[in-house]
């Protein structure tokens, strides 16, 4: 028997070698009532590819994936999207390049996981161009893609908290923008499904030139499915690069006050992390 895997919803640009990045924040402080969680920080982010913040809890990663994707305003510096200054931009201009996920979204009750996914399309939609069979398309492309083509007439709010992440997700591909925010999009996942989504969102980076700036927790899983790690601590980054170069034992210790060896994964070969036993551990 052959399987098909589901088609990923294409991105609208293709990627240029050495392109001026997609995003980029310079002299940004960011914080809430006008206390900075994040003070003066200078961060590029490559076109066309996957790159994940990591840090302790409170260090500022979700913060400075909303002042990249306009949810949060600066307090002093700028965010720039494709080389211009992102606050100057229509609300429908920025939707249509970039899509962000946040963290533990709600859908209104009633809503259906297609009405759900649908509302991806709305940036591309306008008096004049209404919805059309190619939106229809996109959506059914990209709930398929997640693998929710048997629950898409089912309420959201009767799913599984993984099926509703994936859901979420659906609705992020199908508004097809070339760069996609997601805040820790294996939130409620068992380990299985965090390997589908990872694996989902690598397809999308490769296949179709995507940049995905993510937010996550497990620091393997981050090294494996990742082109560059960007670990915050105490308001700034403190290790920027390829993860076999960031996750080092030093940079664990500082950022997370973590003891940890870092060994080479059996599978892949990138860096796995396994905490120092202590007294309560044998």
């Amino acid at each position: 028997m052959t399987t098909t895997t589901p088609s990923v919803p294409t991105a609208t640009t293709t990627v240029r070698p050495h392109a001026a990045p997609v995003l980029e924040a310079r002299g940004l402080s960011v914080g809430y009532d006008r206390h900075p969680v994040l003070r003066d920080l200078d961060l590029e982010i490559t076109r066309g590819t996957v790159t994940t913040f990591l840090g302790a809890n409170g260090c500022g990663k979700s913060t400075l994936l909303k002042a990249l994707g306009r949810v949060l305003k600066p307090q002093s510096g700028e965010v720039f999207l494709d080389g211009a200054p992102i606050r100057k931009e229509a609300n429908r201009a920025v939707a249509r390049k970039l899509a962000i996920l946040p963290q533990s979204p709600l859908a209104p009750s009633g809503t259906s996981v297609l009405d759900l996914v649908m509302r991806g399309r709305n940036p591309h939609q306008s008096w004049a161009r209404p919805w059309t069979a190619e939106d229809a398309a996109v959506a059914e492309d990209a709930i398929a893609a997640t693998g929710l083509t048997d629950v898409a007439h089912r309420d959201v709010a009767s799913l599984s908290g993984g099926q509703r992440q994936r859901a979420w997700i659906a609705l992020v591909l199908a508004q097809r923008a070339d760069t996609l925010l997601l805040d820790e999009p294996t939130t409620y996942l068992d380990l299985a499904h965090q390997l589908d989504v990872l694996r989902l969102v690598r397809r999308i980076n490769r296949e179709q030139g995507a940049t995905v700036v993510m937010v996550l927790h497990d620091l393997t899983l981050a090294a494996r499915y990742s082109d560059r790690l960007v670990v915050l601590h105490d308001g700034g980054v403190v290790a920027d690069g390829a993860p076999v170069d960031v996750l080092t034992p030093a940079v664990l210790q500082e950022a997370f006050g973590l003891h940890a060896r870092v060994v080479p994964d059996p599978v892949t070969g990138a860096p796995m992390v396994v905490p120092e036993a202590d007294e309560h551990d044998v």
